[in-house]
């Protein structure tokens, strides 16, 4: 049976493909030497110049073929709330600014979550929300599934509202392996020490050792760590994480993140 591939690319994650098509890619330049790519029995992430049998991939035997016209950037996508499953806990909230206190963040929460939180005035029209296929954090009133999902017209909001800093999810892509299994969540309370991860019933207990591949969009603040699990939170919504060994290259990257956010 052929091997079932993984690569990431501008900060997606892309799979499973055939050895070919990374091999392909690679001749193409459409995937770079420092690029990560993944299969069963990797202990991590590695980059294509770590992977010897993508080696011979490295350079073209044959002339590029001519290049293509250049597509034209399509807008945006944000993803459709309406379509997801209503019991798929898929949504991260942040709070604290639509009440004007300190921000912080929850999650994930399904449709169904969300409905009964709007219910019991825990959020609102200002609350920002995030799911993966959204650019940034955006105001719920601002989707315009706001209507069909809460049955009610979207506050107004003013200009200064919508234009309050909120720094880009430091999740965009994150990948937590354990016991072969790969998940994925998002990160917030960073620091050198550790960090809590968000993401859906993750099947761990206090004392776990995981390693962690942390690919946010923004690649200069790529990393990996290993640690070692310190508490489940509330919900079974994710876990605090302490690191362990933490590289001179991944201290690097999060004093970059932690400085400039």
């Amino acid at each position: 049976m052929a091997e079932n591939w993984y690569y990431v690319q501008k900060g997606n994650r892309h799979g499973p493909v055939a050895i070919e098509v990374i091999e392909k890619m690679i001749s193409d330049d459409e995937l770079k030497t420092d690029d990560f790519v993944w299969k069963k029995g990797f202990e991590n992430w590695k980059k294509i110049k770590e992977v010897p049998e993508l080696q011979v991939a490295e350079t073209p035997v044959t002339p590029p073929a001519p290049q293509m016209p250049p597509e034209i950037s399509k807008p945006e996508q944000i993803i459709d709330l309406r379509k997801l499953n209503p019991e798929d806990r898929l949504i991260f909230i942040r709070i604290g600014s639509d009440r004007g206190g300190a921000t912080n963040d929850y999650g994930p929460f399904s449709i169904k979550q969300l409905k009964q939180l709007f219910k019991e005035n825990r959020i609102n029209g200002k609350t920002f929300v995030f799911a993966t296929g959204m650019k940034e954090w955006t105001l719920l009133a601002d989707l315009p599934e706001y209507q069909d999902i809460f049955e009610e017209l979207p506050p107004v909001i003013q200009e200064s509202e919508r234009r309050v800093t909120v720094r880009k999810p430091f999740i965009a892509r994150l990948f937590v392996q354990n016991n072969k299994n790969v998940f994925e969540g998002i990160c917030r309370d960073i620091s050198i020490g550790g960090m809590q991860i968000l993401l859906d019933d993750f099947k761990a207990s206090a004392g776990d050792k995981i390693t962690i591949n942390v690919h946010p969009e923004n690649s200069d603040y790529h990393f990996t760590a290993s640690g070692v699990v310190v508490r489940i939170l509330e919900g079974n919504s994710g876990f605090s994480f302490r690191f362990q060994g933490l590289s001179d290259e991944a201290k690097r990257a999060i004093e970059k993140y932690v400085q400039e956010n």
